[in-house]
């Protein structure tokens, strides 16, 4: 396996701070910690990592495409610079509850090519959406992300190892973080179906066990092919995912 990758949500100060000591048990198996950029908390996407690098040597922020003003320089630049933070995560982003919150038309690959520009020390990844329409679309979207400089890409999480196997097959040659993610109740099942438009196998059960084991089967197929795995446990107990996921048998 490349790299291991653990998104933590950064809710305040104290409660990142928290989980990120608790995943030092783990240091020497996650490469990376992602934040996502959240604007419900105060705490900014490059403020985490910028934490988290007290923890982690890599910390990767999400840049939100809409929050990107292309006429100024990046906002996050000096800060990105002043913490050593060499690589971030373009996102398209949802749009505001607050419409006190500026934002702006611009596109990923808008901020991908911008970073190249100004900040051309920085890795720059992208998102891949297997959800939101065709493989076909999907594909032609990753071509262009690609063209604009994305150095990889961090899927959403995968449910099927069926699924995730012809997006590898389609992805071949590319460096992806392939997503999974604890689901936990019936409740948030029919939120990633009404919303993402995930379709679970079969075999899929709300709960603990299931997405261990799951993330387990993604995890081993990455060991086996070389390839990066993206942990977002979102909704759960953190301590008992990850012994789960990293447990040895």
């Amino acid at each position: 396996m490349k790299r291991v990758s653990v998104e933590l949500v950064p809710r305040d100060e104290e409660s990142l701070r928290a989980e990120l000591a608790l995943l030092q048990q783990y240091k020497d198996k996650i490469d990376v910690i992602n934040i996502p950029d959240l604007l419900r908390f105060e705490t900014r996407s490059w403020q985490g990592a910028a934490m988290a690098k007290e923890y982690f040597p890599q910390a990767m922020p999400h840049i939100r495409a809409m929050d990107i003003n292309l006429a100024e320089e990046l906002p996050m630049k000096d800060y990105l610079r002043e913490h050593d933070i060499r690589e971030v995560l373009v996102i398209e982003g949802d749009p505001p509850q607050r419409m006190t919150h500026a934002v702006y038309p611009t596109e990923s690959t808008d901020v991908i090519r911008k970073f190249r520009e100004e900040m051309p020390e920085i890795d720059v990844y992208a998102g891949i959406d297997q959800y939101r329409s065709s493989m076909r679309e999907e594909l032609y979207r990753v071509h262009r992300k690609v063209q604009a400089g994305a150095k990889g890409f961090f899927t959403q999480p995968f449910y099927d190892m069926r699924y995730l196997e012809m997006y590898a097959d389609m992805l071949d040659g590319l460096d992806v973080y392939w997503g999974v993610s604890p689901v936990m109740t019936a409740g948030s099942q029919s939120y990633w179906e009404r919303k993402n438009n995930v379709v679970f196998p079969k075999s899929f059960e709300p709960g603990l066990e299931w997405s261990v084991a799951f993330s387990r089967e993604v995890k081993d197929w990455a060991e086996k092919n070389g390839e990066n795995i993206y942990l977002m446990p979102i909704r759960t107990n953190l301590e008992e995912y990850l012994a789960g996921v990293f447990a040895t048998l």
